[in-house]
């Protein structure tokens, strides 16, 4: 009795009383009268979900042309926009994470997941999404342009720099407002970081940079290939909360991170801040985006080291 309510509700919510008019029933079409509707100027399917391997690195070498392309200025703007949007992740997991000193004590695991799934990967979401120019991800991208001929030397040398620059500019200033902005309180989880990651041997901060821009660059990587925002999202999380807990160093986040401690009063020269952590980290973060990430899917799927036809 149910179902028959039922099925007369659905058919009256679904029909329209439409007189005079004659009701003409359409037989399916074949999947060849389809695909002939659809190249003589019919509605395009959807673009997939996830691209394929061989696309989704295509994909990545022609966003890394495009970024290498445009002007100097541009790109040191963008830089800017990125270099704020990853120091408003920093700044969050201070907030949150770095806030912890309890937790950090009774269930140190539990902290560190905390500290990277409430921050950076809302950073690099806002960079993504917006077209923001960053340089960890850059290293990547504009490197396998570079390797596929699509671009120059001179091009990759000036993305690298524009943004790296533009990136040290919207920490600093982000670094700035932070501290003034007083929302830290007492608490001593900025001072305290920046601390520890002057402390590294430069061994040691070279190898975490590597290791962090790995994660970063295929958070970027796998992030391109994706159609929907969820697709993104998904993408950017898992990898980006997963360097943070495990302690590994990004250059543009440390650029907001060491300054604002040194601003709330931890015992770091400018110098240190630069040989002992920003240097090392850099030159690894290289190693990350451009070897560990790019070399093996370039050598797979692009043309990286083979000859070119005479």
């Amino acid at each position: 009795l149910l179902l028959c309510f039922a099925l007369a509700g659905s058919s009256y919510a679904f029909a329209v009383n439409q007189p005079h008019q004659r009701v003409t029933t359409f037989a399916p079409r074949s999947a060849a009268t389809t695909a002939i509707s659809m190249s003589s100027g019919g509605a395009e399917a959807p673009p997939p979900e996830l691209k394929p391997p061989p696309a989704l690195y295509q994909g990545a070498v022609a966003a890394g042309a495009a970024k290498a392309a445009a002007p100097f200025g541009k790109i040191f703007k963008l830089g800017i926009v990125a270099g704020c949007h990853i120091a408003f992740g920093a700044y969050l997991a201070i907030s949150i994470g770095g806030a912890c000193p309890g937790l950090a004590q009774t269930n140190p695991g539990l902290q560190k997941i905390v500290l990277g799934a409430f921050g950076l990967p809302f950073g690099l979401i806002m960079t993504l999404v917006s077209g923001a120019e960053l340089f960890t991800g850059n290293t990547a991208l504009v490197t396998a342009a570079k390797q596929e001929g699509k671009i120059g030397t001179g091009a990759l040398i000036k993305n690298w720099s524009a943004s790296y620059l533009g990136n040290f500019v919207g920490s600093l200033i982000m670094a700035y407002l932070a501290f003034q902005s007083g929302t830290l309180g007492a608490a001593p989880g900025a001072v305290n970081i920046a601390t520890a990651k002057c402390s590294l041997t430069w061994g040691a901060a070279f190898t975490r940079g590597i290791l962090c821009n790995w994660l970063v660059c295929m958070a970027v990587y796998m992030a391109s290939g994706c159609s929907s925002m969820i697709g993104k999202m998904t993408a950017v999380w898992f990898p980006i909360s997963a360097f943070v807990a495990l302690g590994l160093d990004h250059s543009v986040a440390n650029m907001f991170i060491i300054p604002l401690g040194m601003l709330r009063g931890a015992e770091i020269t400018i110098g240190q801040f630069f040989a002992k952590n920003l240097i090392p980290v850099t030159l690894g973060n290289i190693v990350g985006g451009a070897l560990c990430v790019m070399l093996p899917y370039g050598t797979t799927f692009g043309n990286w080291f083979s000859k070119k036809e005479e």
